[in-house]
């Protein structure tokens, strides 16, 4: 696969099964935790990919034994105390590392840095630092006021009783608090979140892995969490081993094929019970009519139910599924009748402006799209009405990106997806999968 270009299909079909790479949610969080908790943690079918090395590098710079095993991380926790007390960060574009590990560096009584690429500079963590300041944290900016760098400065923390953190923004604010605060106290604490929660199938993942490694978070209203006491000295106890579920926003690109290419296509290593929100793309598709199988372990489609073979255009609320969603608005361009994504404002804060990526890419290839702060509208394109981009599809450096505008293969006319290598931020494989079954 060239670094610069790649061009695939058409596909006139998909068939077969494949596995999925762990979930990037999940193996960072438990990264974090195996970190902070006592006791060794053997990681199963943690994901290999830019996101989690980044996370593994810096435990390993703050201290922490962190050793690779093939698809398997084995990690030496430290109880809640990095052997590092200064240190300087490289973060690279990853939200799900720089945010929740920015909370647990405050609880250290050290200095650090923390940087990453160009985009990571534009993505906000300000409301981050706004809630690590009512425990007395003492962070400075380096640049613009509200993104990194940053710089964390040694100071000694005492929560109050309650901490007020937005949520319509990144859930990934909530999930440091939540993870970090049980290290510098031992009496309940309350986090009040103020407006709206977006992606709170994250939080759900984030308090069951926490309960993984002993610590309980109780959440009595939609926007009130209250984080138990341990009963033990310890904050964070190693549950020795912790199985990895396959990324489930990973796995609606395959899903999606097995509709498009009529299948059957199975998708290994995520199932009907899920901890991961993007579980409910699989609903998402067959309210547009695709045919999908759940298993304990794996999903299945193939084609389409309509007697006419086509999907149908839906009007949809994605807060529950905000990266898979980007998924449907390809799918947008084969269904009968115009598809509305709606409550994606998060993807303006992503890896790219996701909202504005897409409209452009979309139209690229013939299609009409309406965009808003939180919402895309796409209209389907009929064979005669499909474009081939001269100069291909960009891809902005954003994995999801490349990964969702592969299944415009599926249309009458080859794709040429620009900078192919960017999948490697979650998928370093995904190109060689796709081409495994689709045909």
């Amino acid at each position: 696969m060239a670094s610069e270009s790649l061009q695939i299909g058409p596909f006139q079909g998909a068939k077969g099964q494949m596995t999925l790479p762990g979930s990037k949610s999940i193996s960072n969080r438990a990264l974090l935790l195996a970190a902070l908790a006592s006791g060794t943690t053997t990681l199963k079918q943690l994901l290999d990919a830019d996101d989690t090395q980044v996370m593994r590098n810096a435990l390993r710079q703050l201290g922490v034994k962190v050793e690779d095993h093939g698809r398997d991380c084995e990690v030496t926790g430290c109880a809640g105390i990095f052997p590092v007390k200064h240190a300087d960060l490289f973060m690279g574009n990853a939200g799900t590392a720089i945010r929740p590990l920015t909370a647990a560096l405050v609880m250290q009584e050290g200095k650090y840095r923390l940087s990453g690429v160009p985009r990571m500079h534009e993505r906000p963590i300000g409301d981050l630092v706004d809630g690590l300041q009512q425990i007395g944290a003492q962070i400075t900016y380096e640049q613009a006021v509200g993104y990194p760098p940053i710089q964390i400065h040694a100071a000694r923390v005492a929560p109050p009783e309650v901490i007020r953190v937005r949520g319509d923004v990144s859930s990934q604010f909530l999930t440091a608090l939540l993870m970090a605060l049980p290290l510098v106290t031992r009496k309940p604490i309350q986090i009040e979140v103020i407006g709206e929660l977006i992606s709170r199938p994250y939080i759900n993942i984030t308090i069951q892995l926490m309960a993984q490694f002993g610590v309980k978070v109780k959440n009595p209203t939609p926007h009130q969490f209250v984080i138990a006491p341990t009963q033990t000295g310890a904050v964070y106890k190693s549950p020795q081993t912790l199985w990895v579920e396959g990324d489930a926003s990973s796995a609606s690109y395959f899903l999606a094929a097995g509709v498009l290419g009529r299948g059957p296509v199975r998708v290994l290593g995520v199932g009907k019970n899920s901890i991961q929100g993007d579980i409910a793309f699989a609903d998402a598709i067959e309210q547009m009519g695709a045919r999908v199988l759940r298993g304990d372990d794996f999903l299945e489609t193939c084609g389409v139910n309509h007697l006419d073979g086509m999907l149908r255009g839906i009007t949809i609320d994605c807060t529950t599924i905000p990266d898979a969603a980007m998924t449907l608005a390809v799918m947008a361009l084969f269904a009968q009748g115009k598809t509305r994504l709606e409550k994606i404002a998060s993807w303006r804060v992503k890896e790219t402006d996701r909202i504005a990526a897409m409209a452009t890419e979309l139209r690229k290839l013939g299609a009409v799209v309406h965009e808003g702060d939180d919402f895309i509208e796409i209209h389907p394109l009929s064979n005669g009405q499909w474009q081939t981009p001269p100069m291909g599809i960009d891809t902005y450096d954003d994995h999801r990106m490349a990964m969702c505008f592969s299944l415009a293969a599926f249309g009458p006319k080859p794709i040429v997806i620009n900078d192919p290598l960017c999948v490697a931020k979650t998928f370093p494989h995904y190109f060689s999968e796709l081409a495994r079954i689709a045909n």
